[in-house]
């Protein structure tokens, strides 16, 4: 094969360009570019002198960039390399890279890498923290660079007004001139590249800028991968703080400071540096001493001049907690550290205490703020490189410690991404001390409500004495005594029989029974008589004291006191068995009814729901919905879980849940909101009744199904809470008049306390629409549930008759008002028609068609005035729901008679009609002007807001 000539090659290849592109992508290009990533391999340019550069040499730069940041780990090593290469492109004497990074909350220019060219060493160019040169933003023209983010070419720095020299006098160097650029990362701030004295020329030129913005995409490519990267790691570190002191935070949920040592110690390898160290402050605000000649009075402290948390505490460090990291690991507690202890002696704790601000020093030797001991701190020989210092403050933003990270484990400062993570973790600690200070209230308040319990038991509890008040005389037993109870409360039923009341001549079994003969303690007998009527007495032998107890619990109020808590429980009784409903019920259920109808209002303020709401009671945060309701069960239940009270005590567990189960339906089953949604309910099971021709196989069928029962027992209640609607007219006017009085109060008590103007019901100077409230309250509430239980048994009918009589007394009453209202108008209209026709008269005219307009104006707007008195358009703004039990029965303590009014103050007094009206051709006749009434009467009864 003949030789080929060099030149006739070149000749032929320049000739044919396709031919060589062909040859050479076939042959050598893959070859070529696997040569150029080699590791091994060595760079082809020649850096000993600087000269103009062929493309070939160029490429060859920019590929061993290429591959220094393919291989290099570090940040610092791949920057240093493409800092070389640059100062040999630009002709630089020297090349310097300023890190940007906060510190407390200032931004600054750090020196990382310093006085690179084209033959340095990364050794002799790599700034250790400790000798590092910070630029604040406001000083030379790296800060200038930094503020305005814009590359700068200075040809003369003594032209320029940033020009700052103190670099210069440091390195006894002179500056000339000057190119610098800004390395960002998006919008923020990453580095400042600098570059001083162009050699071979007086300063740099455009192709020199030119040149530095097109490879300092290699610097932003290093710096945003390192920076992304170690974003990551600082990331995943704040998390796996977080989590694993989490799990520790909620071990230790009774004590602050190993729920601190916990958390703390846990994360030790994740905080990325030496020691740490917290120190516990004390939350005392006023500390009392005791003087040497007065041992038994306490005096304030001497005024304190000291440093102070933001606060107003004293800074007193009583625990420093010492984490030791570095060589072998250890912790040291130290309780009342003194003031020259190591972590104390700087006084950084104490002003980041007293600031709450988070405190960087990055080279604690050099400072002057803070007077950090110089030499080791103890026997290791470890010294104070650096510190981050930071407050761990509790959701009330009271400073609880301060937490100090000592010397970062890789040599550096702590920067922006360590304050983070640091505050991060003090803020989770500081949240997590309301876990500790939660559960310590929490204990606190269960031992308070234990002492409060055991008071009002005291109180409610009912006392031997009392007791031989039901029981006098009666020595004969039939049961074991036990050791806790005296003996005379467990006699025989039958001689017990002989002390209380006869059921027939107290008329216990009526539905027509009558408090007011009764004293209170006869009140307490004729409870206990009920249990005895009912068969359960030998079942349950804490009957007296309990009745007793029950009794005192109730409050000396107008309406809601004992006589309406036993009149719900009497009736409750008399539907049982005189109304024959007790064919549906165990003997436990009954016994479980009669008591939620004795308890069911214990303890009443004489407020409704609303009122505690408005006036913030606890019981309103306590209870959601039916807030009353839910507190008598409640208050019931305590008196239960006494063992003394307990009337359920012998039950097994199943039974004793089922009759709290059955409370607890029947005491909220006497929120009428309730009642409203389960009247249709009712009504389905009383027409489900009429298709059986057998009582027998109704009773089967009713006691086979739970939900029928307790819907049945829930009328029961609301029947119970209502009797006293259903009451001879004698007893019903007299509890009318006790619930109003009681409204009244409330009303004076919204005037007063609350500043807001009661409704129409509550307002006493309203007390003359008390007749029309009753005949609404009777049409829209009462009737239904007497109606459909009179439909239900026949027994009970008795109450729906009483219930319509009542009904034609208010009517007769409410009649009788608006006639006299009606005379006040017309006696207004003839006035004033007199008025007119003499002004007419002295005029010398007859009156004219004017004359008898004004007068029909005059008539229209008395009207409207008095309509507005009597309720009829004022009244519709009432829609709040107030729980009552209007017609209940009720036998006022006080003796007091409410005012009434336009209509007298003796029920005596009141005219009765002869007239008979029937109750639904009344509400059909009538039944805007009922609807309006109604209006009131639900305002008045309903117990939902």
């Amino acid at each position: 094969m003949a030789v080929v000539d060099k030149d006739v090659a070149e000749k032929f290849l320049d000739s044919n360009p396709d031919f060589a592109k062909e040859y050479y992508d076939a042959k050598f290009r893959p070859k070529v570019i696997s040569d150029l990533f080699k590791d091994n391999r060595t760079s082809q340019v020649n850096t000993s002198s600087f000269h103009e550069l062929s493309m070939f040499e160029e490429s060859e730069i920019i590929f061993d960039m290429v591959r220094d940041l393919q291989n290099n780990l570090q940040m610092e090593k791949a920057i240093f390399k493409f800092m070389k290469h640059l100062s040999f492109l630009i002709r630089a004497d020297k090349m310097s890279l300023f890190m940007y990074r906060m510190r407390n909350g200032t931004a600054e220019l750090a020196t990382r890498l310093f006085n690179v060219h084209k033959d340095a060493n990364l050794e002799e160019c790599l700034v250790h923290p400790d000798n590092e040169i910070v630029f604040p933003l406001d000083i030379g023209i790296l800060g200038h660079v930094a503020t305005t983010k814009k590359t700068v070419n200075i040809p003369d720095v003594l032209q320029s007004i940033h020009y700052s020299d103190f670099v210069d006098e440091i390195q006894e160097y002179k500056t000339k001139c000057v190119l610098a650029t800004p390395i960002m990362n998006g919008k923020d701030m990453v580095a400042v590249m600098m570059a001083v004295n162009k050699i071979g020329a007086p300063h740099f030129t455009t192709q020199d800028e030119e040149t530095l913005k097109k490879y300092l995409n290699f610097a932003n490519l290093i710096l945003r991968v390192f920076h992304l990267s170690y974003l990551h790691n600082c990331e995943a570190r704040r998390g796996q703080v977080l989590l694993w002191s989490a799990s520790k935070v909620f071990e230790e949920m009774t004590d602050i400071e190993r729920q601190f040592h916990k958390a703390l110690y846990t994360i030790r390898d994740f905080l990325n540096c030496e020691r740490y160290s917290v120190g516990l402050l004390d939350m005392t605000k006023t500390k009392v001493i005791f003087r040497n000649d007065a041992p038994l009075s306490c005096v304030p402290l001497p005024p304190y001049d000291g440093p102070k948390t933001p606060d107003g505490r004293e800074i007193n460090f009583y625990k420093v907690i010492d984490y030791i990291l570095h060589g072998k690991e250890e912790i040291k507690v130290i309780s009342n550290p003194p003031s020259d202890h190591w972590a104390l002696f700087s006084g950084l704790p104490t002003y980041v205490a007293k600031e709450g601000l988070i405190c960087n020093i990055m080279n604690a030797a050099q400072d002057d703020f803070f007077s950090f001991q110089k030499g080791p701190v103890d026997s290791s020989g470890w010294v104070i490189k650096n510190v981050l210092s930071l407050p761990i403050v509790n959701k009330k933003e009271e400073i609880v410690a301060v937490a100090s990270f000592y010397n970062r484990k890789d040599g550096k400062p702590f920067d922006e991404q360590d304050e983070t993570i640091m505050e991060s973790l003090t803020q989770f600690l500081g949240w997590s001390v309301l876990n500790a200070d939660t559960y310590d209230k929490w204990n606190k308040l269960e031992n308070r409500k234990d002492i409060f319990q055991d008071m009002v038991l005291y109180h409610i509890k009912c006392r031997t004495d009392e007791t031989q008040n039901v029981l006098v005389g009666k020595v004969t037993f039939s049961h074991g005594v036990g050791e806790e109870m005296p003996s005379y409360l467990i006699p025989g039923w039958q001689k017990l029989s002989e002390v209380l009341p006869s059921s027939e001549t107290s008329e216990l079994f009526e539905f027509h029974f009558c408090d007011f003969e009764h004293s209170h303690l006869d009140l307490v007998k004729l409870g206990i008589k009920m249990y005895y009527e009912l068969g359960v007495v030998d079942k349950f032998h804490t009957l007296t004291r309990f009745c007793y107890s029950l009794s005192k619990g109730y409050r000396q109020i107008t309406y809601h006191n004992w006589s309406h808590g036993f009149n719900v429980g009497q009736t409750m009784f008399t539907l049982l068995m005189t109304g024959d409903l007790k064919r549906y019920y165990t003997d436990l259920d009954a016994m479980a009814m009669v008591t939620a109808g004795l308890c069911h209002d214990i303890d009443h303020r004489g407020t409704n729901n609303l009122y505690q709401m408005k006036s913030g009671n606890p019981l309103a945060k306590l209870h959601g919905s039916s807030i009353l309701e839910r507190h008598h069960l409640e208050t019931g239940k305590t008196l239960l879980r006494d063992p003394a009270l307990n009337i359920y005590q012998n039950l097994s567990r199943s039974q004793h849940e089922h009759v709290i189960h059955l409370m607890d339906i029947a005491i909220i089953a006497t929120d009428l909101a309730l009642y409203f949604k389960k009247r249709t309910m009712f009504q389905k099971i009383v027409d489900q009744s009429k298709t059986y021709e057998s009582w027998d196989e109704w009773t089967k069928y009713m006691r086979q199904e739970t939900t029928r029962k307790e819907i049945v027992m829930a009328m029961m209640m609301t029947a119970c809470d209502l009797s006293a609607i259903a009451k001879p007219w004698e007893i019903q006017s007299k509890v009318a008049l006790s619930v109003a009085a009681e409204f009244w109060e409330q009303g004076d008590l919204e005037r007063t306390v609350l500043e807001q103007q009661p409704i129409p019901m509550m307002d006493r100077t309203k007390a003359a629409d008390l007749p029309k409230m009753q005949c609404g309250f009777i049409d829209f509430v009462c009737a239904f549930v007497y109606k459909e239980f009179s439909r239900f048994h026949e027994e009970i009918t008795p109450m729906l008759e009483r219930l319509l009589n009542n009904r034609k007394e208010w009517n007769a009453l409410k009649e009788e008002h608006e006639a006299k209202l009606a005379a006040l108008e017309a006696a207004k209209v003839t006035e004033e028609e007199v008025a007119n026709a003499t002004i007419a008269a002295k005029q010398g005219r007859t009156p004219t068609h004017a004359d008898r307009q004004t007068g029909s104006q005059v008539h229209t707007q008395t009207g409207r005035q008095a309509d507005r008195q009597s309720g009829t358009h004022a009244d519709r703004q009432t829609g709040s729901q107030v729980h009552t039990q209007t017609g209940s029965q009720v036998h006022t303590q006080t003796g007091r008679q409410p005012h009434l009014g336009a209509w007298g103050t003796n029920h005596t007094k009141w005219k009765k009609t002869t007239n008979s009206i029937h109750l639904w051709g009344q509400a059909k006749s009538k039944r805007k002007t009922l609807r309006t009434d109604w209006s009131i009467s639900e305002t008045m009864n309903s117990s939902e807001a």
